[in-house]
């Protein structure tokens, strides 16, 4: 596994003396993620290299860098563990509380008068408190990033960077909350009897099948928005990733075949997504039968490797496992989007050696570019459930976006995309239709009804 390791190097000024750094670093096979200059002297510059490195190596640079004399390692920056020291979020009243009066408003006497009207009228609460612009941030920590089952409480540091992203680029608190269990009737008995604090559940980092059971059951219990992110927050980029990849490859989407490898919560929310946006055929493969089925229920057909490799025009790869797609199996003139991280299923570069038309990887597909604008417009129209119009909706609008910038996906920090996402999500969230099956509040009561996964 790669690892980011930041240096910080001192090299003298002196012609070619950096470029022989440089030179060194890619010697050692090393990818360089970025080179800042911190600190200047009439002789000498303070350098932040920023690496990928394998695990276990980041000694191994600093002393081989020292003994090329090229530069003077002075340390390891901590910059990324001092971003996260003391947390990263917390929580601040909107109110400026400096006098009596203003306490006796927000506080008693004076709240127990909006108490006792949302007590009355409880459709108030989404006027006169956070809840509709609160967001749970759920987990039990068995899948995180890709380091899998790690644990709710080292869950946490992603927890409160999707809290981060939603304050930045949604507008919305997010609210980490940590559920030490894998009882799947336990955490859904948990995120019921807390809903009511929130508008909306975002479900992070729970592995698969169990995601897909405390998903369905979720989004028919409770009255509001419900959405596991990692399979659909994902959907949603790859699909306007591959539109945006029609538009630069000329390749035809709607009469396409797709396949799709690995089946897990993102394999099988691409797949799905694909399927309702009117893709006629996703074929896939996955090593577990139960993976297979599901994409068989939502209207896909298994297949093995070698037959999605044959037959596909698209290619989507979402398994973990490096250089899992061989050279020799791309057919020329193929889509392939080997989208795992830190290391794809085969390199875009290696891919177009051997024929595919187009290729691209994991690196700036990345569902941050969906899920603040997804809740941000679910919450501004008071849905109460997300249904396959908000995603497809979602997803043009970020194709758009990178239309517009002659891009394949818009950059992560872009306002303008995530603005865009929630106008477009909200507004379809407002259009009359047929929710998504998953997503129905069953006509005979709590529970009633079965969902499509």
């Amino acid at each position: 596994m790669k690892i980011p390791q930041v240096l910080l190097i001192e090299v003298t000024h002196a012609p070619g003396r950096l470029a022989k750094v440089l030179a060194h670093v890619a010697e050692f096979g090393l990818t360089i993620q970025g080179l800042e200059a911190i600190k200047r002297t009439q002789d000498k510059t303070l350098w932040e290299l920023s690496l990928n490195v394998d695990e276990g190596q980041e000694a191994m640079v600093s002393k081989r860098l020292e003994e090329t004399g090229a530069a003077h390692v002075l340390g390891r920056s901590d910059r990324v563990f001092d971003r996260h020291r003391g947390g990263k979020i917390d929580v601040r009243s909107m109110v400026q509380i400096g006098d009596l009066k203003t306490l006796r408003d927000v506080y008693t006497p004076g709240v127990a008068r909006v108490c006792l009207a949302i007590a009355k009228d409880p459709a108030k609460a989404r006027e006169f408190t956070a809840i509709p612009r609160t967001v749970a941030v759920v987990t039990n920590g068995t899948a995180i990033l890709g380091l899998g089952d790690i644990g709710p409480v080292a869950g946490m540091p992603v927890m409160e960077g999707k809290a981060a992203l939603f304050r930045e680029f949604g507008g919305i608190s997010g609210v980490p909350i940590l559920v030490e269990s894998k009882d799947v009737d336990e955490i859904v008995h948990v995120v019921r009897t807390i809903h009511a604090t929130f508008g909306a559940i975002q479900l992070e980092d729970f592995a698969a099948p169990d995601c897909f059971e405390i998903e369905s059951r979720l989004r028919r219990e409770l009255p509001i928005p419900v959405l596991h992110d990692d399979q659909h927050g994902t959907a949603v980029v790859v699909l306007a990733a591959l539109i945006s990849g029609a538009r630069m490859a000329g390749f035809d989407l709607a009469g396409a075949t797709v396949g799709q490898i690995g089946l897990g919560a993102a394999g099988l929310g691409i797949a799905r997504l694909l399927l309702r946006y009117g893709v006629p055929e996703v074929i896939g493969t996955d090593l577990a039968e139960h993976a297979l089925e599901r994409l068989e229920r939502a209207g896909g057909v298994r297949a093995t490797l070698d037959e999605v490799m044959s037959r596909s025009e698209v290619v989507i790869a979402t398994t973990g496992v490096k250089d899992l797609v061989r050279p020799s199996m791309i057919r020329a003139g193929q889509s392939i989007f080997a989208l795992s991280n830190p290391e794809p299923e085969i390199e875009p570069l290696v891919a177009l050696e051997h024929g595919a038309r187009f290729a691209a990887d994991g690196k700036n597909i990345n569902n941050v570019l969906a899920f603040p604008g997804l809740f941000r417009g679910a919450l501004d129209a008071g849905a109460t459930s997300f249904t396959d119009e908000m995603l497809i909706a979602a997803a043009e609008a970020i194709a758009e976006v990178a239309a517009e910038h002659d891009e394949l996906i818009p950059s992560p920090i872009s306002h303008e995309a995530h603005d865009r996402v929630a106008r477009a999500v909200a507004a379809a969230a407002a259009q009359p239709g047929t929710p998504i099956a998953y997503g129905q509040r069953p006509a005979g009561g709590e529970g009633a009804g079965t969902g499509t996964r």
